[in-house]
């Protein structure tokens, strides 16, 4: 009998290793679980990519056998990252194109451009990220230059908001553009009877058309490279505002091969074909793609005047932006997506944009509800429309590093009372108790630890202003957290399913060589991902 007692124990412990089998333990960590209670805890268990236990190391280890274990030393632990507004193709799309951000003057854009063309000498030139409110004058750019160097190769290049471009001759000239040429929602600038190339918000579409399509090549390099830069940012779900439906099944593919692992929320783009495609279809839902809504446009950008406004701009006389559809359509679109039960998700900026579209989604909503419709943006409001966004439970989606970009130059668009009602995420939070947060990569940065930053702290990367811009609006570290995990998952209709550390959610976690809700303010922009996880599989770590 005392010779089977080794064999007898050898089988005990053997089935208990069996019973408790675990893939992954993360251990010795700050884990801000921000679950309803905003726990901490210093351990979780990963398995078949889901987190199945949370608690204490000891406890953890006592009960579970894990194939993997992480020491994580003390360092903070997060549920994934969500961006609740970007524009991920495009983003990675554009990392194939001239990067024109930061630059300095229309001379840089020029020189940089001439030198991209010298090492690619084919084709379209196409380029983004330009912003006039960077140079000497802030005035929009001529294409006379780049009439001289290029007078046959046709060049676009987008503004880094999106909502404006300037084309050189060549290129509007394949779109048969003539001075003095009009379109509802947009502008196509002429000059003394002459065309300056500038084309903004509807009219960007006269020369877009004309652009070749992409090659299959280049959409997989687009998804390809951009979840890479995101995940080395700490993003595990991204929201891809306003694609069209034939990219649904391209992004299905790839992430059925394993070659796309990031989870994407996309919203489908206004036009008939992507209604007729969901109407038919119903919500496509998987594990890593959700498409359920509807992104619509309601007016343009406040850096490049497209924005609607209730009054004229203060740097503009007699110019109040425009609406890029006319309110009939607005309408329809909300009464079609209520009937047959789809999100809606609104950009709004000006006051009268938003305006509008808090008055048709009171129409439409009639009162509290959880339809969880969206404005994005929410940029600048009359303080008497705030309260539209609680007494119809409708979700502000916004970008804290809009407010600190834009705050050098905002003022001189709105004057100094608009102002103060202009990038009040406080004050929208208060509405519903919660808010979801993105940056609208690629006209931010896609980091969202500058997210984080700019929603705490309200100063840019550089520390200015001293002491924050408009921080009566700043929200608090737990919000701001709150706002780029669980809550962006809510706006989603995901939130029983990540956003946070709990158990039957998936194991989409990141670890931060600094602890976001403890170092000090200035430190924060400077905090590194060091690891992410989707499902339990580590998708980037630090080299």
């Amino acid at each position: 009998m005392r010779k089977l007692w080794p064999i007898l124990l050898l089988l005990l412990v053997a089935c208990k290793q069996k019973e408790y089998n675990a893939d992954l333990l993360v251990k010795n960590a700050v884990v801000y679980t921000v679950d309803s209670a905003f726990t901490t805890a210093e351990a979780f268990i990963v398995n078949s990519g889901k987190i199945i236990a949370v608690g204490k190391t000891d406890s953890l280890e006592e009960k579970y056998q894990a194939r993997e274990v992480i020491d994580a030393e003390g360092m903070a632990v997060y549920p994934g990252f969500i961006d609740a507004h970007a524009h991920f193709y495009e983003y990675g799309m554009g990392l194939q194109q001239v990067n024109l951000k930061g630059i300095k003057s229309w001379a840089g854009v020029v020189d940089t451009v001439k030198a991209y063309a010298e090492k690619n000498p084919d084709g379209w030139i196409i380029g983004n990220g330009w912003d006039q409110n960077l140079w000497e004058g802030k005035k929009f750019p001529d294409k006379a230059k780049l009439d001289s160097l290029f007078p046959v190769r046709p060049v676009v290049l987008t503004r880094v908001d999106g909502h404006a471009i300037i084309a050189n001759q060549a290129a509007l000239n394949i779109a048969g553009i003539k001075p003095g040429q009009t379109i509802a929602g947009g502008e196509v600038e002429t000059v003394n009877g002459k065309l300056t190339g500038m084309l903004v918000d509807n009219a960007k579409g006269f020369v877009l058309r004309k652009i070749p399509d992409p090659t299959e090549q280049m959409i997989q390099s687009a998804f390809l490279s951009a979840q890479s830069n995101c995940f080395a940012v700490g993003l595990t779900t991204v929201d891809d505002c306003g694609l069209p439906y034939t990219m649904v099944g391209t992004i299905a593919e790839l992430q059925h091969k394993g070659d796309l692992k990031m989870r994407l929320y996309v919203m489908l783009a206004d036009r008939q074909e992507n209604y007729d495609y969901l109407f038919k279809r119903g919500v496509y839902k998987t594990p890593r793609l959700d498409v359920r809504g509807f992104k619509v446009y309601a007016d343009g950008a406040l850096g490049s005047r497209g924005a609607c406004l209730l009054q004229p701009y203060a740097d503009q006389k007699n110019w109040k932006g425009f609406l890029l559809s006319n309110q009939k359509h607005l309408e329809e679109v909300a009464k079609i997506l209520a009937a047959k039960g789809f999100q809606l998700s609104t950009h709004a900026i000006g006051d009268s944009a938003n305006r509008v579209m808090l008055k048709i989604y009171a129409g439409v909503l009639k009162g509290k509800n959880d339809r969880r419709w969206r404005i994005e943006h929410a940029q600048v409001l009359s303080p008497d429309d705030i309260s539209y966004f609680g007494n119809y439970s409708i979700i502000p989606s916004v970008q804290p590093t809009h407010a600190t970009s834009d705050m050098y130059w905002a003022g001189q668009r709105l004057g100094s009372k608009r102002l103060k009602s202009a990038y009040a995420y406080k004050q929208l939070l208060q509405q519903n108790g919660w808010i979801a947060l993105g940056t609208d990569f690629p006209v931010e940065n896609i980091n969202p630890v500058y997210t984080f930053y700019a929603a705490v702290v309200r100063k840019d990367l550089k520390g200015f202003p001293a002491n924050g811009f408009q921080t009566e609006n700043a929200l608090t570290r737990i919000e701001a957290l709150r706002g780029m995990t669980i809550w962006a998952a809510k706006a989603n209709f995901e939130e029983k399913e990540k956003g946070s550390i709990e158990p039957g959610k998936y194991a989409d976690f990141v670890i931060t060589d600094e602890d976001l809700m403890k170092v000090g303010p200035s430190k924060l922009p400077k905090i590194s991902v060091l690891k992410t996880f989707i499902n339990g599989e580590k998708v980037y770590e630090k080299k």
